[in-house]
């Protein structure tokens, strides 16, 4: 089943159009997607490709 997103709770777009997932939505979403995330919650760098 798809999560229905909220703007401004689960994501806002920046200034160039890009969709910024927040803190919360990733919390939500429970695991980390080891992408380099702008607000990852689980810690992960995308230098050292580790949490």
């Amino acid at each position: 089943m798809k999560m229905k997103l909220k703007e401004q709770e689960d994501y806002y777009w920046t200034d160039q159009g890009f969709k910024v997932f927040t803190e919360s939505y990733h919390l939500k979403r429970g695991y980390c997607c080891e992408s380099g995330c702008r607000h990852c919650p689980y810690g992960y760098d995308p230098k050292t490709n580790s949490q």
